[in-house]
């Protein structure tokens, strides 16, 4: 993009009199802004720029949600939300984008790095694709970023890690691949979602390291162990889905530090080895599913005496015994209990004896 300026420099109003025009074009058009627009502050000036670079990046609008970006008034914008500045409080900037389901088609321009005020970035349900801007690293107060459901691709969005106030990640559901980096749990993220793209890699070890709450890693391919470091994160994991990858080894005693838990499910995977009975040490937890694994022994009876526990899935596995506490439950109990394709005498619907 071709920026001219023509203006007298010495005067302070970003749209004086003497302002002539603004003249900025890319490959496809150009833009003259006139000298009867008065732009509050030099931020919406970017704010402008960088909107209207965009929807010259957008191929498809179904909605005709960028028709509404004319003029200089972006905070009218469809999708735009202005607020005041975090260092003035005199000061309009553009602080959010939503253009979340309205089926765009398009790519993220590097001019959107102009947006420094942003706090929240939402354009999930969209047919965009490409790579997430370099320049998203001049985004240093952005707070939640959602790029789910989208057609973007390449090695997991490094440029994510250079964003200091990000606490949301959510970018599941498009055709990122590669390693998970480590440097992702060295950030202060409360909200992590990278699940359904084609991720190949093992957890970090660092994992523990983590301040996220909820953390979903579900539908990808990723190996390897689940590492001990995870009982470090007992203060603040609540929800934990690592299902359908290719997880092996056995599930780490440490995992029973994570006493704030409430959802665990690490089904279809190949974890070997018993249950830990330190899973008994869970008392808020809510939804445990451990299928289509590789599990033996026996279940420990602490886990059916959960005081919160309302689902315990642990079918198709080769557990060989589970104790009455899971078998002989009252009809008015809220726990419901999955057992089939197991190993379990005088049990229905288990594996074949041979």
């Amino acid at each position: 993009v071709i920026q001219l300026w023509i203006h007298d420099h010495q005067r302070t109003a970003l749209m004086a009199p003497k302002l002539t025009f603004l003249l900025f074009c890319s490959f496809i058009s150009c833009w003259s802004i006139s000298s009867a627009w008065f732009f509050l502050n030099p931020r919406l000036l970017n704010a402008y720029i960088a909107l209207q670079v965009w929807k010259l990046s957008i191929h498809s609008d179904p909605n005709n949600v960028t028709g509404t970006w004319v003029g200089y008034d972006v905070c009218r914008y469809t999708g735009v939300f202005c607020a005041k500045a975090l260092d003035d409080n005199s000061t309009t900037v553009v602080a959010g984008i939503d253009l979340n389901h309205f089926d765009i088609c398009g790519y993220l321009p590097e001019k959107l790095g102009l947006l420094s005020d942003l706090a929240l970035f939402h354009i999930n349900s969209n047919r965009f694709y490409g790579f997430v801007p370099i320049s998203f690293t001049n985004l240093r107060l952005l707070y939640e970023l959602d790029l789910s459901n989208n057609r973007f691709y390449g090695y997991f969005p490094s440029v994510v890690l250079c964003l200091p106030s990000l606490k949301f990640l959510d970018i599941r559901f498009n055709a990122f691949e590669g390693r998970i980096p480590p440097a992702l749990f060295e950030m202060n993220l409360d909200v992590l979602f990278i699940n359904d793209n084609n991720f190949v890699s093992t957890i970090p070890e660092n994992f523990g390291n983590s301040t996220v709450s909820v953390v979903v890693f579900a539908n990808n391919n990723i190996r390897g162990c689940l590492p001990k470091s995870i009982g470090r994160m007992g203060s603040t994991l609540s929800e934990l889905l690592l299902l359908n990858n290719s997880l092996t080894s056995c599930i780490p005693e440490e995992i029973g530090n994570l006493t704030e838990l409430v959802v665990l499910d690490i089904g279809y995977n190949e974890f070997v080895g018993p249950l830990p009975d330190s899973l008994g040490a869970l008392n808020k937890l809510e939804q445990l599913n451990v299928a289509h694994n590789k599990l033996s022994g026996e279940i420990p009876a602490t886990i059916c005496h959960l005081p919160a526990l309302q689902n315990f899935t642990y079918s198709y596995n080769f557990f060989v015994r589970e104790p009455p506490a899971c078998l002989n439950l009252p009809k008015q109990a809220a726990l419901i209990v999955s057992d089939a394709q197991n190993c379990i005498l005088d049990r229905p619907e288990q594996r074949p004896k041979e």
